[in-house]
């Protein structure tokens, strides 16, 4: 447990501060928008490196959370598959900071869109990233700790469902929308808001778990 319940607070740590600071960042960057561009777009404006920063210090934050969950989640299918899927998500993220999206939807303004290797290896771990948090709300709630108190109620079942399918609606209709916009179908389209709310149904499942976790003993 010493060494358990610090990286439990890691899911803490992350479901804070990956949000707060995209959403403080955007909020702060001169042509970009909040409904209209993605997170990943702060990559490739001026202040970039604060969101390379997150997204790589968030990613560890979500691995570390994985092992502590390894650890807190003794029995049943999901103690397995579970940590997994969280460490993926954590590594994707990680890498979506380290090789920066394209730059697209007019963001940054002095660049023009385009498409290259790395964009498109970027956009292949966005889905690892969410399809990762999606599942894993599915399928934590079957795991089990030593500690009854903290093991699956329906109200928590319940509201991982209701999680991890509002993730993926949020992250395709990210998509949709965004392609709507590049083909001048719907302009501005909310592939912005879409994308943040997605990443925002995740990390608040994230920090519910980790609290959940924390406020028992597992062992």
């Amino acid at each position: 447990m010493a060494i358990t319940r610090p990286l439990l607070a890691c899911g803490v740590a992350a479901g804070v501060l990956v949000p707060v600071l995209i959403w403080a960042d955007g909020a702060t960057r001169p042509g970009y928008s909040l409904w209209h561009h993605g997170a990943s777009q702060l990559g490739t404006g001026e202040r970039a490196w604060l969101l390379v920063l997150t997204f790589v210090v968030g990613g560890l934050l979500l691995m570390a959370f994985a092992a502590g969950l390894r650890q807190a989640l003794r029995h049943g299918p999901g103690s397995t598959w579970g940590p997994l899927l969280v460490a993926a998500a954590g590594a994707a993220l990680a890498v979506a900071g380290v090789v920066p999206t394209d730059p697209a939807l007019g963001y940054p303004p002095e660049l023009p869109a385009v498409v290259t290797v790395g964009g498109r290896v970027h956009g292949l771990v966005g889905l690892v990233l969410f399809a990762g948090l999606s599942a894993a709300a599915f399928v934590l709630p079957r795991a089990r700790t030593r500690n009854p108190r903290v093991d699956t109620g329906r109200g928590w079942t319940t509201y991982s469902r209701v999680s991890g399918t509002l993730i993926i609606i949020f992250a395709v209709a990210a998509g949709i929308a965004y392609r709507l916009d590049v083909q001048d179908v719907w302009r501005p389209a909310p592939a912005g808001l879409l994308e943040h709310a997605a990443l925002l149904a995740g990390f608040c499942w994230i920090i519910a778990l980790a609290v959940r976790l924390l406020r028992e003993p597992t062992s």
